[in-house]
């Protein structure tokens, strides 16, 4: 029987290449974001390349959205084998810790941490009963050093990242994987930060299960990310 992988926040760079990685390894993809065009568009690419791939359209911030889609993924699929969480951050852009407000934290929070919460909970009482599944978290470096130029988006990474390092805690005793990847990078197809490469190592990693978290590319700071 196939297994099935819930990609949630799933876009045209990273989220399809790790679909295309976990696809090409026999997994069936649910693809989740609030945009149903695009959803459709990235089937289609997938369904090219003989990946058995389907959309679920759902709004992060809307509760009632996220469980209709994943109650409709395990109609369709069964068991979701792999949750991967790797959402935009938010209705605002990354902001300067000055410009912090409450507005723009608590949003990115709700895009970030209860939204993974939410996504969750969706997926680990059946994991938990089949003492069996993964649970991937990306992120970006600011989940991991404070960067003054991300200072609403860091207090939910930094948030983020907590939350999947104690899951790993809680979780491997329960033969449950979980993992989390920070990013030191600017996404560019066709270079050395290429998301078919980030997929890659998710792969790995998924494969390994050794790893409660890793950056891409290993040993990146703030220093040293590519731009």
């Amino acid at each position: 029987m196939k297994k099935t992988i819930a990609i949630m926040g799933a876009g045209p760079g990273l989220g399809l290449s790790i679909a295309k990685k976990f696809g090409a390894n026999g997994f069936q993809v649910a693809l989740i974001s609030r945009n149903k065009e695009k959803l459709n568009t990235l089937v289609q690419e997938l369904q090219a390349l003989n990946i058995e791939a389907a959309a679920f359209p759902a709004d992060v911030y809307n509760k009632e959205q996220v469980a209709t889609a994943f109650d409709n993924i395990k109609k369709k699929y069964g068991f979701i084998d792999v949750l991967e969480f790797s959402p935009t951050s938010g209705n605002y852009p990354p902001t300067p810790a000055s410009q912090v407000t409450e507005e723009n934290a608590q949003d990115a929070f709700q895009a970030l941490v209860v939204a993974a919460i939410r996504s969750v909970a969706q997926v680990l009482p059946e994991m938990l009963e089949k003492r069996s599944g993964a649970l991937l978290f990306t992120t970006g470096l600011s989940s991991i050093y404070p960067m003054q130029m991300m200072g609403n988006v860091g207090i939910a990474l930094s948030g983020l990242r907590n939350y999947a390092l104690n899951l790993h805690a809680d979780l491997a005793p329960q033969e449950i994987y979980v993992g989390h990847l920070a990013l030191g990078v600017f996404i560019k197809p066709g270079t050395a930060t290429d998301p078919g490469l980030i997929a890659d190592v998710w792969y790995e990693m998924y494969m390994d299960k050794s790893k409660a978290e890793d950056t891409f590319p290993q040993g990146v700071t703030p220093a040293t990310i590519i731009w």
